[in-house]
C-alpha cells in the first residue's frame, strides 16, 4: 500500500506548498502534465499491446461504468437539483479513476507484475479514451455554459495532446524510438504523479461550502461502492477468465482520477469539490480497495 502513502504525502506538500507559491501554480503544473507526461506515457504502454477477445471484458467495463455513471448523475442532478458545476464534476470523476498510476502499483502488488499488463488495456482503452472524448465534451459543455458545436469537439478532440499521443501511438508504435526519446519519455512519465498530486495539494480544500457537501458524499459512495459493484455483475454477466477479472474489478474500485480533476480545475469548475473527491477518494480507498480484492479472491478464487 506505499503508493497511497506517496499520493497522500505529495498531496499534503502541495498543500504546504499553496503558501508560498502563486495562486496559478496549480494550473501552470496541470498544464505540464496534460502537455508533456500524459503523451509520454501513452507512448511508453500502448504500443505494448496485444489484440485478444479475451480482453474485450477490460474495455467494456470502463464503458459501461461511464453509462451507468452518465445516467446516475443526471437523474440525481434533476432530483437534489445540484449545482451545474458540481454536475460536471461528477461526471467527470465518478467514471474516470486512478487506474494509471494508482492502478497499476496496486495491481502489481495485489496481483502480480505479469496483471499489469490487463491493467493497461482498462487505462488506455477506457480511461485514457474516456478523458479524451467524454471529459472534453463535458468540460466543454459546462466550461462555456452553452451547447458545444460538434465542428468545435471535433477540433477539441483531435488538438487535445493526449489523444494525439494516443493515435501516433497505435499507427506508428515507439520502436522507432532512438535510445535517448524513449528515456525521455520515461522521465516524462515519471513525473506525472508528483505534479499532478502537488497540484491537487495546492488546490485542495476538505472544508467545503454546504452545496457541495451533498456532491461529495454521493460521488465518493458511487465511485467507491456503487460502481464497482456494478463493475462485479457485468464481469460475471460477461463470464470474464478469473485473471482479467479481477484485474477489471480492481481497476474499477480506483478512487477519482487526479488528471480529470486538474481539467476540473483548469476550467474553473467546483475546484474545491474536484480537489475533495480526489483527495478523499484516495484516503478512503485504502480501506475500499483492499475490501474489493478479498472480494475478487472469494468470487474468482485466489489469483
Amino acid at each position: 500500500m506505499s503508493a497511497y502513502f506517496v499520493i497522500i504525502s505529495l498531496i499534503v506538500v502541495g498543500r504546504l506548498l499553496a503558501r508560498v507559491f502563486p495562486a496559478s501554480a496549480p494550473e501552470v503544473l496541470n498544464r505540464v502534465v496534460i502537455m508533456l507526461c500524459l503523451p509520454a506515457l501513452i507512448f511508453i504502454h500502448v504500443p505494448t499491446l496485444e489484440a485478444s477477445t479475451a480482453l474485450l471484458p477490460l474495455v467494456i467495463v470502463p464503458w459501461t461504468l461511464l453509462a451507468v455513471s452518465v445516467g446516475l448523475v443526471l437523474l440525481l442532478a434533476r432530483w437534489l437539483e445540484l449545482r451545474r458545476e458540481a454536475v460536471a464534476v461528477l461526471l467527470l470523476l465518478l467514471p474516470l479513476g486512478n487506474t494509471s498510476f494508482l492502478g497499476f502499483p496496486l495491481v502489481e502488488a495485489l496481483l502480480g507484475e505479469e496483471q499489469v499488463r490487463y491493467a493497461v488495456v482498462y487505462d488506455q482503452f477506457g480511461s485514457f479514451l474516456i478523458v479524451c472524448t467524454h471529459a472534453l465534451f463535458v468540460l466543454a459543455w459546462f466550461g462555456t455554459g452553452q451547447r458545444p458545436a460538434v465542428g468545435d469537439m471535433a477540433r477539441r478532440i483531435v488538438t487535445f495532446p493526449p489523444f494525439i499521443a494516443l493515435v501516433g501511438a497505435l499507427l506508428l508504435g515507439n520502436a522507432w524510438f532512438p535510445d535517448w526519446l524513449m528515456e525521455l519519455a520515461r522521465n516524462f512519465a515519471d513525473m506525472l504523479l508528483p505534479l499532478v498530486t502537488l497540484a491537487i495539494g495546492m488546490s485542495l480544500h476538505l472544508r467545503l461550502v454546504h452545496e457541495y457537501r451533498r456532491p461529495l458524499f454521493i460521488g465518493l459512495a458511487s465511485k467507491l461502492l456503487i460502481l464497482p459493484a456494478v463493475a462485479l455483475g457485468l464481469i460475471l454477466l460477461l463470464g470474464t477468465r478469473p485473471d482479467i477479472a479481477r484485474v477489471a474489478l480492481l481497476e474499477s474500485a480506483m478512487p477519482p482520477m487526479i488528471t480529470a480533476a486538474a481539467l476540473l480545475s483548469s476550467a474553473r469548475l467546483a475546484p474545491p469539490l474536484a480537489s475533495a473527491l480526489v483527495a478523499w477518494g484516495v484516503l478512503l480507498s485504502a480501506l475500499t480497495v483492499p475490501a474489493w480484492y478479498f472480494v475478487a479472491e472469494w468470487v474468482f478464487g485466489t489469483a
